[in-house]
């Protein structure tokens, strides 16, 4: 099952994601991704995350397909001009990748490169402008693509805990209206924070999966406090995961039971576990989906 199919029934979506590696060997990439076959209606593959070089979303897609996984290819606007971007989508549709989230991208300055130049040619409303006229037979330019045209399942992200909250509102019905089929927030921790951020955004029309990144320690939970925008990991959990003798249980036991105080105000959930899918799985069933 892709994202398109997922949509359309109507049921509550579970998406997770995996990075490529800083090398050429995907295996390990592959095995994480596999813990969670057939439990999953995508498998985002993170595009070089925090600006940090590493092997490419379309390559990792292509390897999660070759092995009966639904990749969801992730494109950040930093490091391509609309030329670049336009020729990847439609190179991602030639395999029948086609599930797509579109991402403006972490300034170059959060790398590891400092000698990195930034592009951000477009932003992530343009390029979801740029896929939706790729679906219409058209290219940027007007010029008229050859045979029939690809059809992507867009995606788009959004900070629900973003302080000010205005702007990422606004700039979500921007994403929706430029073609965007659903949504993966931030990582959140506060369903009550959670459910007001819904109310304002108010019906969209699209599916809102609800992030999550699962905690290791609560020396993780304090980084993620100090050093991820719109993040807020509450005490009370990372005094859980200080005092927990088992902290993988502990870390399962907490995601259970916020997935389940997230349930009522989103269509899903996007875990992004960190290396811990295997852990994904032992949630999914504890929750029964």
């Amino acid at each position: 099952m892709g994202m398109r199919e997922a949509i359309e029934s109507g049921k509550f979506i579970v998406t997770t994601e995996v990075a490529p590696p800083k090398g050429c060997h995907l295996d390990h990439m592959l095995q994480e991704a596999a813990y969670c076959r057939g439990r999953v209606a995508g498998v985002n593959v993170t595009d070089l995350q925090s600006s940090v070089m590493r092997a490419s979303s379309l390559v990792g897609c292509i390897k999660l397909k070759e092995i009966g996984m639904p990749p969801v290819l992730q494109m950040v606007c930093r490091d391509r001009n609309r030329l670049s971007l336009q020729s990847e989508l439609l190179s991602a549709a030639a395999m029948g990748i086609t599930d797509v989230l579109c991402l403006t991208g972490d300034y170059t300055t959060l790398g590891d490169d400092p000698h990195a130049k930034p592009v951000f040619d477009l932003d992530s409303v343009g390029l979801l402008k740029a896929a939706r006229g790729l679906m219409e037979g058209y290219d940027m330019a007007g010029q008229e693509l050859e045979g029939e045209p690809p059809q992507f399942t867009l995606g788009c992200v959004v900070n629900p805990g973003a302080d000010p909250l205005e702007p990422q509102i606004m700039k979500l019905h921007k994403k929706v209206e430029a073609g965007a089929q659903f949504v993966q927030t931030q990582a959140t921790y506060d369903p009550q924070q959670f459910a007001d951020f819904m109310r304002q955004v108010g019906d969209i029309g699209v599916p809102v999966l609800a992030g999550i990144v699962m905690l290791k320690s609560a020396g993780m939970a304090r980084f993620m406090n100090e050093n991820v925008a719109g993040v807020t990991v509450p005490d009370e959990m990372i005094q859980r995961m200080k005092k927990a003798k088992d902290k993988v249980a502990t870390s399962i036991e907490i995601t259970v039971e916020l997935v389940k105080g997230l349930m009522p105000y989103c269509q899903g959930v996007h875990m992004m576990p960190l290396g811990w899918n295997q852990h994904v799985v032992t949630v999914l069933d504890e929750l029964g989906l």
